[in-house]
């Protein structure tokens, strides 16, 4: 019997290709052992790790994971019925727990530089008869750069990524520390924050910074500068514009490299967008992109005349983020902690807005005539979101905004105060919002915006359910 990528014709030839000398690679003894990982719908890396001479076979034949992996929230909670009819998904092939397969994508190759032995590849969810699984939301994305490829355009994007890393005082390994999700480490400050941009500030953390420098250069991804943002123990990376599916596999492995790294080396770092810290400020990812025709390469949001902001296809595109801003909030935001972030004169956008290099606008516009580097930039996204589903949903609403020659309107110089249609305030009104929006319905499959916000809706339940500390304070006195 043929092995699963040639019985369902998964592979191009270039993959093909590329396993082939992945394979001549593993049989060379240059790492130990493989991990295949997956990003499931929250964007967390999940898989198995094998030994060098079983990964090479699973190339191939790929890795079978429990379908239970899909049906968790953020706290590794089950949050479907699996062993009811359907496994609580109504849709076959999902019946107690069943296997589905990941497939290495074997472009995404890497030797992890923080553990030299072992090797890394990105890959794809199918199901036993070889169809995407549902619920797989790189081939999300995949879908909308197949749309954009079939207009002649790439989509281009850079990183803009804010985030902690804290020293770590205590990982809370006590027995009686565990649980769904367990008590969170403690921690200190590298940094008392609030002197934004100083070379005095930066200096005293080189040592971290040359940490996460040496280690993702090393892993191959676009970085171009690190900075200590204004708040305690904040920092933020950006990265080079990459095309496709590229920006979203970049977010992914950084996330997760960065965490690792840290760990390894006695720190804590966390894309938590708004940690309960004194004086914190809130972390954000601002998702810079653009269109590039495929026949010349040039930047197609790079307007022509003097005067203009972007050219007309630019136009209608941003038109469309606009349009769709607010059933994307769930997608760029997806956290209960995420909608802390959204206040007034707080450089996080509250409404859907566009502006000319305005960081109070959600869409801030970048560029102009003669500069290729004419781009949109995004402001609403919290560092946790799923990239594969951010960046489809900005792909899936421009496209929109192309298709209806969306008209976004003038630019609101004076962002907050700007009449305009405001951002949802919570999770559980962003998620109404995505429900409400048919075209991201019709493109993202309304089966998989269904599932997914049923998850999140089973962790806003789980939050409703907790007395925080601000209720006991509030009233254990007065009452």
């Amino acid at each position: 019997m043929s092995n699963f990528v040639k019985r369902f014709g998964l592979w191009s030839d270039d993959q093909d290709k590329q396993a082939k000398e992945l394979a001549h690679r593993l049989d060379s003894g240059e790492v130990d052992v493989v991990r295949f990982a997956f990003p499931d719908q929250h964007g967390i890396l999940r898989g198995k790790t094998l030994v060098a001479s079983e990964a090479r076979d699973a190339l191939w034949d790929g890795v079978n994971l429990t379908s239970t992996l899909l049906a968790k929230d953020t706290s590794h909670k089950t949050v479907f019925p699996v062993f009811s009819a359907g496994g609580g998904f109504a849709m076959e092939g999902f019946q107690g727990g069943a296997d589905f397969t990941v497939v290495a994508d074997p472009a995404t190759f890497k030797v992890l530089p923080w553990s030299p032995r072992a090797g890394w590849v990105l890959c794809d969810a199918y199901m036993a008869d070889g169809k995407p699984c549902p619920f797989a939301t790189r081939q999300i994305l995949q879908r909308a750069v197949q749309q954009l490829d079939e207009l002649g355009l790439d989509f281009i994007a850079g990183l803009e990524v804010e985030f902690h890393v804290f020293k770590l005082e205590d990982p809370r390994l006590g027995l009686g520390d565990s649980g769904q999700p367990g008590e969170p480490p403690r921690v200190s400050l590298l940094s008392h924050g609030h002197q934004y941009l100083t070379e005095l500030r930066y200096d005293r953390l080189d040592p971290v910074m040359e940490l996460l420098r040496s280690n993702l250069v090393a892993l191959g991804l676009p970085l171009r500068s690190l900075e200590i943002e204004y708040g305690p123990s904040q920092f933020e990376l950006t990265f080079g514009p990459t095309a496709g599916v590229l920006p979203a596999d970049t977010m992914v492995l950084l996330r997760s490299a960065i965490k690792q790294i840290c760990q390894r080396a006695g720190y804590h770092a966390t894309f938590m967008c708004r940690p309960k810290i004194p004086n914190v400020m809130s972390s954000g990812w601002h998702l810079h992109q653009s269109l590039r025709r495929k026949s010349d390469g040039v930047n197609a949001f790079m307007p022509e005349a003097k005067g203009q902001d972007l050219s007309p296809l630019g136009l209608h595109y941003l038109g469309g983020l606009k349009a769709h801003a607010c059933g994307a909030a769930a997608l760029a935001s997806p956290t209960i902690n995420g909608y802390r972030r959204y206040r007034p004169f707080s450089l996080a956008p509250d409404r859907a807005i566009w502006a000319r290099d305005n960081r109070g606008a959600m869409l801030r516009v970048l560029g102009g005539p003669g500069q290729k580097a004419t781009r949109i930039e995004n402001r609403v996204g919290e560092p946790t979101a799923n990239p594969y589903l951010y960046l489809a949903s900005q792909l899936f609403s421009g496209l929109d905004g192309i298709r209806h020659q969306t008209d976004p309107g003038p630019s609101a110089d004076a962002p907050y105060e700007t009449p305009a249609q405001q951002l949802p305030l919570s999770l559980g009104d962003a998620l109404a919002c995505l429900r409400d929006d048919a075209m991201l319905n019709e493109q993202m499959g309304k089966t998989f915006v269904d599932y997914l916000c049923h998850i999140k809706e089973a962790e806003i339940a789980r939050f409703n359910l907790d007395v925080s500390e601000w209720e006991h304070r509030e009233y254990f006195d007065m009452f």
